[in-house]
Order: structure tokens, then C-alpha cells, then sequence
């Protein structure tokens, strides 16, 4: 090494230039309110965003999507930490979607300033959707009597085993309006200005790749999490997974468990069916 004063200086600014680091958290998964893996919830995905945040030099953080979406609910707290975070710690949320950032997940997605998409992402499904199955044929037939007792008219509504009434279809479409109504303000605060379609072209519970979903104005931009964090804060930027912290100590389950196996099978069919609504 040079012991001239530029190549002290050389030296000395190689020893305090600092990459910039940009905390990645990734929410993969049905979204739901139930302590499992591969659920969303903001039980689970707090800790991390919290962790994301902290970390003081980052010039953004970083969320990856992949989503086919789930509880309004659990949807909707995680949007409003995520934007809440952003604001206590004054740093942009840049969100990248991978295969879906749909219904719930596109939820999520819209607490980013920036959301950018794979041009074969699916986005949007704005809307709700509840689904049950009627049974009364099925028991009649097997000669089983339904015997229900409640206190509260209304208390009954849904059950399979019970003919479906009119008024409780009435009232499960004010429910959903009023959930719907909730994603649309959330969406169009969120892209405030940006939105290039009228309501009932987005609002509808469509989905779209996302190609189309920038024409619409539900994303921002076509892009991967390498490459446009890379363009935006140069090529030696450092990408910082946050991920769950696993036991220090972790014991395999021993045994076998019927109810486990259960359980298991259950959560499986449930995802592949919210993920087989986009076709995926």
C-alpha cells in the first residue's frame, strides 16, 4: 500500500465505505389467524417487520408477497404495521409479488410506496367470497334427523345440515359488503392517484397478471427484488433476510399422531385450494 497521502486517503475510504443493507422480509402463504406453519398473521410476521425496521442505516425495506390471500382481518393489521412502521421509522416499503398478490395478499401489497410485479404475477381480486355446503339432501336421504336448539334467531345461520333461508342470504351480502367496502377504501387510499380504471372494472374481485395490473394502475412497476434494488441503490447493495428465529434446540416429533396427520392433510387441502382459485 501506498504511504502517500491519496493512497492513505484510498485506503481510509475503502475502510468506512459501507455497503447499503436493505432488510428483505417475505410473506409467503395463506393468510389466517392460526397459529400454524405457513400462515400469515400479524402474530407471526410482526417480530419481523419490527426487526426489518430496526434496522437503523437501510434506505427501505424490502417485503416479498406471494399470497393467494385469506382473512380480511389478519390482512388488514398487517397493512396498517407495515405502513405504521414506515411512517414511526420515515423509510420507503418497496414490495415485490412473486406468483399472487391476490385478494388479502394484495391487501398487504398496497402498504408499499412502490409495488413491482413479475409480468406473469396475478393481482388484485378485490372483493370477498364466502363459501359453505348444504347437506339436507345428503342426511334425508340417510334418514338422520337434524336437531338444532338455539337462543338467538339468527344463531343457526349457515349451518349445512339446514335449508338456506332468504333473509340469511341477506345478511351474509351486507356482511360482505361491508368488508368489501373496507378493501376499496383501503386500495384507493393506497394508490391514491394512481389507479387508472373506474370501480367497477377493479373492484369487481377480477384478477390480473401483472402486466395488466400496471396498465390498471394496481402496480407500479415490472421488476424482481435483485435487480431493481440493485438499480435503485447500486450494484454492491447487500440484501438482509429477516426470517423466524428457529430453537436453538429443536426435537423431532416422535411417534405417530392420528390428529396430527389430520391436521396436516387439512391445512394441505386448504391451501391448494386457495392457491387452485388463480390456477396455481
Amino acid at each position: 500500500m501506498s504511504d502517500t497521502p491519496a493512497g492513505k486517503r484510498n485506503w481510509l475510504s475503502r475502510l468506512i465505505h459501507r455497503p447499503p443493507v436493505v432488510p428483505v422480509v417475505r410473506l409467503q402463504g395463506v393468510i389466517a389467524a392460526e397459529q400454524r406453519p405457513g400462515r400469515l398473521n400479524i402474530a407471526t410476521v410482526e417480530p419481523l417487520l419490527a426487526k426489518a425496521f430496526a434496522v437503523k442505516a437501510a434506505p427501505a425495506v424490502a417485503v416479498v408477497i406471494n399470497s393467494p390471500g385469506g382473512s380480511p382481518v389478519q390482512s388488514r393489521l398487517i397493512s396498517k404495521r407495515i405502513r405504521d412502521l414506515a411512517n414511526q421509522h420515515n423509510k420507503p416499503v418497496l414490495v415485490f409479488v412473486e406468483d399472487a398478490a391476490a385478494s388479502g395478499g394484495y391487501f398487504i401489497a398496497v402498504a408499499g410506496d412502490e409495488i413491482f410485479v413479475d409480468p406473469s404475477s396475478i393481482v388484485g381480486s378485490i372483493g370477498v367470497i364466502m363459501a359453505t355446503f348444504g347437506f339436507v339432501g345428503a342426511i334425508d336421504k340417510l334418514g338422520i334427523e337434524r336437531r338444532v336448539h338455539t337462543a338467538g334467531r339468527n344463531k343457526s345461520t349457515l349451518d349445512p345440515f339446514l335449508p338456506e333461508k332468504a333473509e340469511d342470504v341477506e345478511r351474509i351480502k351486507r356482511f360482505e359488503l361491508d368488508i368489501h367496502e373496507v378493501f376499496i377504501d383501503h386500495v384507493k387510499a393506497g394508490r391514491q392517484g394512481r389507479l387508472k380504471a373506474e370501480d367497477d372494472t377493479l373492484f369487481t374481485g377480477e384478477w390480473w397478471t401483472g402486466i395488466r395490473g400496471v396498465e390498471l394502475g394496481l402496480v407500479d412497476g415490472i421488476g424482481d427484488l435483485h435487480a431493481t434494488l440493485r438499480e435503485r441503490f447500486g450494484p454492491d447493495v447487500v440484501l438482509k433476510p429477516i426470517a423466524p428465529r428457529r430453537p436453538f434446540f429443536a426435537l423431532p416429533r416422535l411417534g405417530f399422531s392420528a390428529q396430527g396427520v389430520v391436521d396436516d392433510l387439512t391445512t394441505s387441502l386448504e391451501d391448494r385450494a386457495w392457491w387452485a382459485r388463480l390456477g396455481l
